[in-house]
């Protein structure tokens, strides 16, 4: 099972545009104990049926946090370490040393992260591995994607590594 991070992960969207992705990416958090930063704007509204729905019945165990701009969660997280997510970026996420307390942070399904986020020196870009020609994946499956490999870095190191057995 997953333990409670003592300092756990944020996972951040920069301007979410689709309800029931930014539900899901809620639905994570609460199964996972990390933060929910959402940065405005957002493409509907956070008493949006659909955003509701995808959640389900896991919101009172989310922290949510909204901040108007970038540059305000920036500011309201001034030594956060940030991994900026990006199908631009050249390095992997799996070669990424991600910690407890990181702040993984993801672009709106239509533009991804700006390129004033991109290169504003408040992170760290990583991508997730695709074949190339595709353009992207789903904003809550790469979430889902990036959480899973920071915890697995932060909790699971070590864990089901055992040495062959002599057979």
């Amino acid at each position: 099972m997953l333990e409670p991070l003592a300092r756990p992960l944020h996972l951040v969207l920069v301007s979410p545009q689709i309800p029931p992705n930014t539900g899901n990416v809620a639905r994570l958090c609460a199964v996972t104990g990390c933060r929910l930063i959402l940065v405005e704007p957002l493409g509907f509204s956070i008493d949006d049926r659909q955003l509701k729905r995808a959640g389900l019945d896991y919101w009172d165990k989310v922290f949510l946090r909204l901040y108007p701009t970038y540059s305000a969660y920036v500011e309201a997280y001034p030594e956060a370490r940030r991994w900026l997510f990006s199908a631009r970026a050249q390095t992997s996420l799996f070669e990424a040393g991600f910690e407890a307390g990181d702040h993984l942070v993801f672009g709106s399904e239509v533009t991804g992260l700006l390129p004033e986020v991109m290169e504003g020196g408040t992170g760290t870009a990583v991508t997730i591995p695709m074949l190339e020609g595709v353009r992207s994946m789903n904003l809550s499956t790469a979430v889902g994607v990036g959480t899973y490999e920071a915890l697995r870095q932060v909790c699971f190191s070590g864990v089901g590594r055992r040495a062959p057995s002599a057979s």
